[in-house]
Parts: C-alpha cells; sequence; structure tokens
C-alpha cells in the first residue's frame, strides 16, 4: 500500500499504514556516512540485568508465577543504550556521566570494555549509584522489574567536574552531534543544560534532546527536542488527543517558539512519530509488526536522529528513518540496538 500525503488547514502530514520497501541502496549510502562520526552522549547510564527462566508453576506462598532460572545477562542501558545504538551504525560514542563506586559500575565498565567503547567521559563517584534495572522473563513475558537507583541532581562539585570534562572531550575530538540522554536520575542539571547547550551553538554541533518531566523547560535553544506523548502532553499540561495530529503539531510549535528549538520530534507509539519544523509538519506511520518489547525503543530514535543530523539528512527522510529503526528493536526482546543489517533488510525509499 502506497502511503499518501494529505493537507489540512495549510499543513501537510503523511500517513499510511506501511513504510514502502524498495531501494536499499539508498539507505545503504545513508548508513555509510555514519561511519567514523562521533557522537558525545550526556546523560543517566545504567545496567541493565536479566533474569531469564521458566514458569511451571504458581508459588504456595501468594499468587505469583514461580521462575525456574535458566541463565542471566548484563547489558548496557539508559544512556548508554544510546551509545550502543551509534556504535552499532558505525559512529563512535561517548558517553558522559556519573556513576558510583560500586559492584554495578565494575559490571559496567567490564562491557563497555568488551565492546572497546569509550570510557573517558565517565566520573565515578563514592556518594553516588549506579542505577540498574533488573528484568525477570519467562518466555517473552517479562514478569516483574527491580530498581536501583537514585535520582537526585549531581551536587556542584560533581556537576563541575562533569561539565569540564566534557569540554574537554569537545576540544579533542571532532564531535559531531551532542546527545542529552534524561532518565532523570539527576546527572542532568539545569546548569549542565545550559552549558553544554552553549557550548554546541559555539562549535556549531547539533544537540539533541530525549527529555524527562523535571528538566523539561530547561532545553532553551536545543537543535531537536523528541518528547513521547506521555512527556508532551503532561510538559505543557494538554488534554489532547494522540491521532490529533493538528493539535499535536500546535504543541509542538509552541515549544519551537517558546524555547528556540529547531525542530520537535514526537513519538507517538503505535501512531508513529510526528516530525515539526517551522510551521510544517509530517506524520511518519508505523508499520505492523509483531511487537515483542518497546523497552530501548525511545534510545534508539534519538540515536538514529543524531546521525541524521550530523549528515544533513533531511527532517522527514530523519524520522522515516528513527521510525523504522525504532520498529525494529521493538521486535525483540529486552533493550538492544539497532543493527545495520536490519536497516537493509528492512529497506526503505529515500
Amino acid at each position: 500500500m502506497r502511503c499518501a500525503v494529505f493537507i489540512l488547514k495549510g499543513k501537510s502530514y503523511l500517513y499510511g499504514s506501511k513504510t514502502p520497501q524498495v531501494e536499499k541502496a539508498g539507505i545503504s549510502r545513508i548508513i555509510e556516512q555514519f561511519e567514523g562520526l562521533k557522537v558525545l552522549i550526556v546523560g543517566d547510564v545504567m545496567v541493565d540485568s536479566y533474569v531469564w527462566g521458566k514458569v511451571s508453576r504458581v508459588s504456595p506462598e501468594a499468587p505469583v508465577p514461580v521462575v525456574m532460572r535458566t541463565h542471566t545477562e548484563n547489558r548496557l542501558g539508559g544512556a548508554a543504550n544510546v551509545a550502543l545504538n551509534i556504535k552499532s551504525l558505525g559512529a563512535i560514542p561517548v558517553m558522559c556521566s556519573v556513576i558510583g563506586s560500586d559492584e554495578n559500575s565494575r559490571i559496567f565498565k567490564e562491557i563497555i570494555r568488551s565492546l572497546g567503547m569509550p570510557e573517558e567521559g565517565l566520573i565515578e563517584s563514592p556518594e553516588r549509584m549506579t542505577t540498574s534495572k533488573t528484568r525477570i522473563i519467562a518466555g517473552h513475558q517479562q514478569l516483574l522489574r527491580v530498581d536501583q537507583e537514585v535520582d537526585d541532581y549531581i551536587d556542584p562539585a560533581l556537576e563541575n567536574a562533569l561539565w569540564q570534562r566534557i569540554q574537554a572531550l569537545v576540544n579533542q575530538h571532532n564531535i559531531s552531534a551532542i546527545i542529552f540522554q534524561d532518565y532523570d536520575k539527576g546527572v542532568i542539571t539545569p546548569g549542565l543544560i545550559e552549558k553544554v547547550i552553549s557550548l554546541g551553538k559555539n562549535w556549531k554541533i547539533p544537540t539533541l534532546v530525549d527529555p524527562k518531566k523535571r528538566n523539561f523547560g530547561n532545553y532553551r535553544d536545543a537543535t531537536l527536542f523528541k518528547p513521547n506523548f506521555k512527556e508532551l502532553t503532561e510538559g505543557m499540561h494538554l488534554d489532547i488527543y494522540k491521532t490529533d495530529f493538528d493539535r499535536v503539531h500546535d504543541a509542538a510549535r509552541e515549544l519551537q517558539e517558546k524555547s528556540g528549538f529547531t525542530m520537535v520530534m514526537v513519538t507517538l507509539s503505535e501512531h508513529g512519530m510526528l516530525i515539526s519544523k517551522d510551521n510544517e509538519f509530517r506524520v511518519v506511520a508505523t508499520q505492523a509488526r509483531d511487537v515483542a518489547d518497546v523497552s530501548g525503543a525511545g534510545d534508539t530514535v534519538i540515536a538514529v536522529a543524531s546521525l541524521c543530523l550530523a549528515i544533513g539528512l533531511e527532517p522527514y527522510q530523519m524520522a522515516r528513518l528513527a521510525n523504522l529503526s525504532a520498529g525494529l528493536v521493538c521486535e525483540r526482546v529486552g533493550v538492544v540496538p539497532v543493527e545495520k543489517e536490519w536497516l537493509l533488510e528492512a529497506g526503505i525509499s529515500f
């Protein structure tokens, strides 16, 4: 089925049930341009732990399933999963964050070293806890999640240390994009946001934001702001429907005007995503997929968007590639990065 472009009230948007599956050479050329780009990721890194098992009975102690553990696994999560997506697409992630001096920080560093990822932007502090999320999964079903975290803002001394580290990295490397990956665990502070966005503007580096509620209004002058629908409506105190694209665009345009964003990308779950720039918007529809797990889809979107901005890809094409990438990771259980091969196999026309 072909996608159609509709014009409503002078605005254009695309909607259709499927993404055209042609011209794999086009997507290959785009991915080739990602190779070797360096992306700075500022945000809350974490360890995603998985306990995999089988359920065959209910506990006699309480009405809950008994999981017979088969194996465990540790993966990168939060802002570190954004970094993993960047790496999977051939670019070089530079993570800037604060972790604890604890067992989870040891696990975290072991993983990134095994993957050959740089750790020069990480600061350890005995006063912080390394965030972890433990998921208990039976078959393809997540039964329970146990979190370990602190979410207070880092103190001024740690904020300054992180800021100094970010400045040094931007001076040392040819950074193509800066991502704020905010999981509301306290690494990203209002003061750090202001300084890093100003640094990006001075170096002409695009800045992208995946926000949470606490800092929602603090990202003034970022290049791309990417809330999901819930974050948009809560952050702007709106009561609108996800499929009312005109009103979603009105909210996005208000954000652009109020906060000085170049563009706003709103993810709409099963309805795809809306990309807004100036007074125009486009909606990229989702393709029907066998969704196994939506965890980490937002990380994939912001990672792909950063690389697309870095190579100067047009906003609508950027949204299409990010939307496709998010759909592909949702077909896998757990938090996983998008792989080049998946995108090449899926193919979209450019």
